[in-house]
């Protein structure tokens, strides 16, 4: 899948001729980290600096065509910065996505806090069903977001049955675990609270979470929908990295029902399930403790 020197520039040049519809000169190309499945790199052109990540598997122009879909949604909010998409398509055999280039810079005294109320506003938005009007993807994995007027059938339907599912199929869940999470449906209701949708960045963790140049939050990668906006905060206590200043100016710009650290581990049964399918079932312990937990 790799290809360098003229070849390179040329898929670079013809992608930004699309997107832009002028002719563009690549001046020089630096390669990044593009996930688990894309290639990336940093390209500077006659028209700028872009981010660019493209693939030749055979799903990778649907992944990139939702994804743009998901940036522009949250972009259209105002909330906080979203990088720009710029074109996406499928050109000599590469499926791409075209982005805005994010120059990284210092946080400022007030990040934490700007993230905190950034977010808030985000899931201030909302809409009369949960889900959304596409599918789309959280990594690699297929996630569907099929409209559902009750949240927690959602919730249980479309978020952990499908991974639950998935990993059971594969054999990395055992089938008790598996009717476990089965026997936890009918206690929703009682053990989350019931809340509008709101729109939700989707793949919060840290690694999704920029530094601007002018040293504000940005976010990236997203898997959005409609869902419990408790679902996003809990996922970003899964992995850490974010500071307490960001939780406290989230629940102060849109409180949180008391009790919610002890509802945490609830909602990270989902990004737990698609860790067990995308790297293994070393994650599997955490989702058996959390099920005899509740």
């Amino acid at each position: 899948m790799d290809f360098w020197g003229d070849e390179q520039f040329a898929f670079f040049e013809s992608i930004l001729f699309l997107a832009l519809g002028q002719t563009v000169d690549v001046l020089e190309t630096q390669f990044l980290s593009g996930g688990d499945i894309n290639m990336a790199a940093r390209v500077f052109s006659s028209e700028g600096v872009f981010f660019v990540k493209w693939n030749q598997t055979p799903e990778s122009n649907t992944m990139f065509e939702v994804e743009a879909r998901g940036l522009n949604l949250l972009r259209k909010t105002d909330a906080l910065f979203i990088p720009q998409v710029i074109g996406y398509g499928q050109q000599l055999d590469k499926a791409y996505l075209i982005l805005e280039f994010i120059e990284s810079g210092q946080l400022r005294k007030n990040y934490w806090e700007s993230l905190g109320q950034s977010l808030a506003l985000l899931h201030s938005h909302t809409q009369p069903k949960f889900g959304l009007a596409f599918d789309n993807y959280i990594g690699s994995l297929p996630q569907s977001n099929t409209p559902t007027a009750n949240g927690f059938d959602f919730f249980f339907d479309q978020r952990l049955l499908p991974q639950a599912g998935m990993a059971l199929y594969k054999g990395l869940l055992p089938k008790e675990v598996y009717d476990a999470l089965h026997r936890l449906r009918e206690r929703l209701p009682d053990l989350l609270p019931s809340e509008r949708p709101a729109l939700l960045h989707g793949d919060l963790w840290s690694g999704n979470v920029l530094v601007t140049e002018d040293g504000q939050p940005a976010l990236i990668d997203p898997a959005v929908y409609y869902g419990f906006r408790e679902a996003d905060l809990a996922f970003t206590k899964l992995f850490g990295g974010f500071d307490q200043r960001f939780y406290d100016a989230y629940d102060e710009a849109f409180p949180l029902e008391d009790g919610f650290d002890d509802r945490v581990p609830i909602y990270n049964l989902y990004p737990l399930l698609v860790h067990t399918n995308l790297f293994g079932s070393g994650y599997v312990s955490g989702v058996e403790r959390i099920l005899k937990q509740f």
